[in-house]
């Protein structure tokens, strides 16, 4: 999985590609724990990402926890075969997803 960070002041857009799973999913938790200081707007873009496990699902949790108490976060991008993933556990009423 390639993740590629771009910050403006406080706002971070995190673009994935590949796979989010439990091999890949550790780097993702260890790319934003060191980037949201101070960020109070993160967007994730989905638009390369194909796939998406639980490992991954419990990082976007994660993350959506703290930027609850910071700011927002939102999803741009996702595609049919992730967003049925989040529809199916429930992520979609979760996940601010646009």
């Amino acid at each position: 999985m390639t993740i590629q960070k771009t910050q403006t002041g406080n706002q971070l857009t995190v673009a994935l590609e590949g796979r989010l799973d439990t091999v890949t999913a550790p780097q993702l938790e260890a790319a934003l724990s060191n980037a949201l200081d101070g960020v109070t707007e993160l967007t994730l873009d989905f638009a390369k990402l194909e796939y998406i496990s639980s490992a991954g699902l419990r990082v976007l949790l994660a993350t959506q926890k703290k930027m609850n108490k910071q700011g927002s976060m939102k999803l741009t991008h996702v595609c049919e075969a992730v967003m049925e993933v989040f529809e199916v556990t429930g992520f979609s009423d979760i996940l601010s997803i646009v």
